[in-house]
């Protein structure tokens, strides 16, 4: 049976979920958590939080889920020290550095690939299994038949059963970094999806912005599916949130009724979706927070204390009484789990009325009310006519519980050793003139384009034929892999189609693609979507044989040029950089593709272009300004090779684009940003 698995932002959340019953749960400490605005466990909490649960046998991961700065590294080791000495059971990661951390340190810390990684694939799983990751938490996009597949391979699956849908796929949302300098992947989103988008202009609509999921009336066919994992969202939610979804998997597992409609006065939006399970997208899928919302989580929540008012029963206990005249009372309490625990009272005298029985003895041991315990048995060796007091036999109980309670918790806790870790990497200087990568959308950009000085052509799988009949050698080629795929299957084959053409390089959007263009027998460069910020993950993909690595642009230039990598760095100097990947078009639930006008526009009058590619089922937001950075070449000049990436330009533009960075001047553009390179992150 898989595990019920409950978000906890803060103690008072732990607490409510643990006396409503879970099998596990996460939580993020001050440091490295994805949900930055929640409160969150200082180190007091965390220890406190990791013994309450493993008395009670539950598990806890700790999210360790941002990325992470080389300037941050010191902290990261001591973060995980810290998880090794208290015992928690996992840790949710993003970022590569952490894993690099955890396998020289303290490798047998199982390492869950958080959300954010964007696994979503048979491969990635493979990929993840075989970088030592113990369980893989999937994309939230996947329809039942993919997470079927998935769950079928060596690895633990976790997946997303209730709460909310963020927009874009994990990991590769951007939009608040670029926008409000607020970055998802360091868990500062600033959830600008729920703010006013709308795909038809001038009109206030809320076309980024999804319903709550709920799939707990499929908890079981996931549960058969081999899903180890069911995860409830919502470490930002209050604890009565928390405390009525884990109650309601909870009886949806054990085949009990559940009320939904209280689930869904406690937070939604506007009702919930199952769209994504059955691969069904389209306007049934948007909803916004109302009044009327708010309103029913004011009235709901009461009666959802009824949840945690008393202790969940955890486990049994059986006791074992000795009474016998002229010696210590004794009683023994065994939790069946190999867990035994006693304590001795006073010297019995002979009962002047009634001497103690064994139902005597039951009556008062059965008040477990306060415990995680429910009365299993009591065994009883009297002897004498022995005469107990009522307030011994509490007291014993209360001691009795206590002891097993650590008992428990101490045969539940597995703590660590911890080695010193070494992330030094030796910084490559960047060899020679900087050289240029054209990522293209169509081959009308080629025409008439001199590409002598540049390094690849990067383009789609399907169009190899056509750009290699326009003369590109197919050595200068490299085919780029959908950033979302739904069909691995098809991927592969035509990237087979293309290495048959002779075209031998691959960039790779997610981590899948990495072991998928090693087994072609591809050189395999890492593209933005890999989210490397730091010197360990740059170690780390190198390892993987990645030839070069294009780094994360929600960094300062200043910061980006401090990570060292033993492979060739660049970074996305031109272009419309990508707010959002989304497997739900907004465009199209708003106006149907025949009406798309391939455009979303905010409050502020800024107009966000969209990149469609509806054959691998899915779309790119991308920003309303395009970045240049031709006359800024001297604060990139750490980088070995510049991305210029193209959207609608002309041949003409092209040109101009790739001439001004050969030459080092401005563009003449009218909105353009610099990105994040100058001004950085809150």
């Amino acid at each position: 049976m898989a595990e019920v698995l409950s978000p906890c932002g803060s103690f008072e959340t732990l607490m409510a979920v643990l006396k409503t019953g879970t099998d596990a749960v996460y939580v993020g400490s001050r440091k490295f958590s994805a949900r930055a605005g929640a409160h969150n466990f200082d180190r007091d909490e965390l220890k406190a939080a990791v013994y309450e649960c493993h008395k009670r046998g539950v598990k806890l991961y700790q999210a360790i889920n941002t990325v992470i700065t080389d300037d941050e590294l010191d902290d990261l080791v001591q973060e995980l020290r810290f998880a090794c000495e208290i015992g928690v059971d996992g840790i949710i990661l993003q970022d590569l550095a952490v894993l690099a951390a955890i396998r020289q340190c303290c490798p047998e810390l199982p390492a869950h690939a958080s959300t954010q990684m964007t696994v979503h694939t048979k491969e990635g799983a493979l990929l993840m299994r075989d970088m030592g990751f113990s369980r893989v938490v999937l994309a939230r996009e996947l329809p039942i038949g993919v997470i079927k597949e998935i769950s079928a391979q060596d690895i633990e699956t976790e997946v997303f059963v209730h709460g909310a849908l963020c927009m874009s796929v994990s990991g590769q949302c951007y939009i608040s970094a670029l926008i409000g300098g607020r970055s998802a992947n360091r868990g500062m989103c600033a959830q600008a999806c729920r703010l006013p988008v709308s795909a038809v202009k001038g009109k206030e609509r809320y076309d980024l912005s999804l319903k709550d999921m709920t799939y707990i009336p499929k908890l079981t066919e996931l549960s058969k599916a081999g899903v180890a994992s069911l995860k409830i969202e919502g470490r930002m939610k209050r604890p009565e949130y928390s405390a009525a979804a884990a109650d309601a998997c909870n009886k949806a597992l054990a085949g009990e009724g559940y009320d939904i409609s209280v689930l869904a006065d406690v937070f939604s939006r506007g009702g919930f979706t199952d769209g994504y399970y059955y691969n069904k997208t389209g306007s049934e899928m948007f909803g916004t927070r109302t009044k009327e919302n708010v309103k029913a989580t004011n009235s709901a929540l009461p009666k959802i204390h009824e949840l945690y008012r008393y202790e969940h029963k955890y486990a049994s206990v059986s006791f074992s009484v000795y009474a016998h005249t002229g010696e210590r009372l004794v009683i023994e309490a065994d939790d069946g789990c190999g867990n035994r625990v006693s304590a001795e009272g006073d010297v019995l005298e002979k009962a002047r009325n009634r001497p103690a029985d064994k139902d005597y003895f039951e009556r008062h041991l059965s008040k477990l009310g306060d415990t995680i315990f429910e009365l299993s048995a009591v065994n009883a060796d009297i002897g004498g006519e022995p005469a107990a007091a009522s307030s011994q036999i509490n007291k014993l109980r209360r001691e009795v519980c206590e002891r097993l309670e650590h008992k428990r918790a101490d045969k539940f806790t597995q703590k660590y050793n911890f080695s010193p870790f070494d992330y030094t990497i030796n910084k490559r200087e960047p060899q020679g003139r900087r050289r240029l990568r054209l990522f293209i959308t169509n081959t009308g950009q080629l025409a008439r384009t001199d590409i002598s000085d540049t390094e690849l052509v990067c383009f789609k799988p399907e169009l190899a034929p056509d750009v290699l009949g326009m003369g590109v050698p197919a050595d200068k080629c490299s085919v780029i892999a959908d950033r979302f795929t739904f069909d691995e299957a098809a991927l592969i084959s035509r990237l087979k189609a293309v290495r048959e053409l002779g075209i031998n390089d691959l960039t790779a959007e997610n981590l899948a693609h990495i072991r998928i263009g090693k087994a072609l027998g591809m050189r395999v460069h890492g593209d933005f979507g890999l989210n490397i910020t730091n010197s360990a993950a740059a170690g780390m993909l190198a390892g993987l044989g990645v030839s070069d690595i294009t780094l994360s642009f929600e960094l300062k230039a200043s910061a980006l040029a401090k990570i060292g990598s033993p492979v060739p760095v660049g970074v996305f100097a031109y272009g419309r950089l990508p707010l959002m990947l989304n497997v739900n078009c907004p465009v199209r639930q708003a106006l149907g593709c025949k009406d798309c006008t391939k455009s979303l526009y905010d409050r502020t009058g800024r107009t966000f272009k969209l990149k469609c590619s509806k054959k691998q089922g899915y779309v790119e937001i991308l920003n309303s300004d395009v970045l240049v950075m031709s006359d800024k070449t001297a604060d990139i000049a750490f980088a070995d090779f510049l991305n210029i990436v193209l959207y609608d330009e002309t041949p003409e533009q092209v040109r101009e684009i790739i001439n001004a960075y050969k030459s080092g001047v401005g563009l003449q553009i009218k909105d353009i940003t610099r990105g994040l390179y100058y001004r950085g992150l809150k």
